[in-house]
């Protein structure tokens, strides 16, 4: 860095330039950069690691998949194909019968409609708590975000006799109908809308829009970083809900993916490697997601805390 500071003017007069000719500076920066990046090295390797082992361990024959080492001394492909029920478990000649595809399917299809009625529900939400003014609206936005801090524990009762009274148990519905709400989905949305310029509504107002019509042609559009960013989390979230259909569902034609490995390690006995080639299939439409619109979920979460 030859000069810290250039030349600044303030008002047409030039002020001092002041150098740094042993270049402290400079070096003090590297070394913080390197500091911070040795940092974040390690701890994204710890982070990762738990990653890497379940799929090392997804390629580990079964009398290696118990041990610890790290890398497969005999590594095979054969625990894939046994999970999908392609071929007979080669320990006991005989297919698993697993519904991993059905597992699948089940999970998809819970996380998608999830995913698209909480979006839907919370920006319409979002809407009455940002563009229209009623009496109250700022004190029931509060007691609406205030239920963030109930456990979900504390619900999962009453939510369950409400399931049992509408005949919703073992069932899609019982799965997707209490997700459909989100009081963090309907913050995250009020943030962009409150960043639209209020001009745009009087403007469509003007020309004798509805809120309907305001609603849907010109807030959603520009909420959309904040929609993708809600999908995206929400879909992850659902994809791996554990507890909820695990409390909800009895029947193995409607699990989902978390409660299907759950089965690997009861009813197959404890199976590590298959355990393992299970999950790491399981987690690949996760990390594909991830990886894909990361950038929108960045993008979003950021662009929403810009007003409050």
């Amino acid at each position: 860095m030859g000069a810290f500071l250039h030349r600044l003017h303030g008002h047409g007069h030039q002020l001092a330039l002041w150098q740094d000719p042993g270049g402290g500076l400079m070096k003090r920066a590297r070394r913080g950069f390197l500091m911070r990046f040795a940092l974040l090295s390690v701890l994204g390797m710890l982070i990762s690691m738990p990653f890497f082992w379940m799929l090392s361990s997804s390629f580990k024959p079964r009398v290696e998949a118990e041990n610890a080492d790290i890398l497969p001394e005999q590594p095979t492909v054969q625990n894939y194909p046994v999970v999908l029920d392609l071929k007979p478990d080669p320990s006991t000649r005989r297919f698993l019968g697993m519904r991993y595809g059905r597992w699948y399917f089940n999970t998809f299809f819970v996380a998608v409609g999830i995913t698209f009625l909480q979006v839907l529900t919370s920006s319409m939400a979002a809407y009455a708590f940002s563009r229209m003014r009623w009496r109250g609206r700022d004190t029931v936005f509060i007691l609406y975000l205030s239920t963030m801090m109930i456990p979900g524990v504390v619900t999962m009762i009453p939510n369950f006799q409400v399931m049992v009274w509408l005949g919703f148990v073992n069932t899609y519905h019982g799965l997707i109908i209490p997700a459909a709400f989100s009081a963090f989905g309907t913050f995250l949305l009020r943030q962009f809308m409150l960043s639209v310029p209020p001009a745009l509504d009087e403007a469509a107002q003007i020309d004798g829009a509805s809120h309907w019509q305001i609603f849907w042609e010109v807030i959603m559009p520009l909420a959309r970083p904040g929609l993708i960013a809600l999908a995206i989390l929400t879909f992850l979230g659902s994809y791996q809900s554990f507890f909820w259909p695990l409390v909800m569902l009895n029947s193995q034609d409607l699990f989902s993916m978390p409660l299907g490995l759950l089965t690997l390690d009861s009813s197959y006995g404890r199976q590590t490697e298959m355990i393992m080639a299970a999950a790491a299939m399981a987690t690949a439409p996760l990390i594909v997601i991830f990886v894909i619109f990361q950038k929108f979920v960045v993008k979003g979460l950021q662009l929403g805390g810009v007003k409050g």
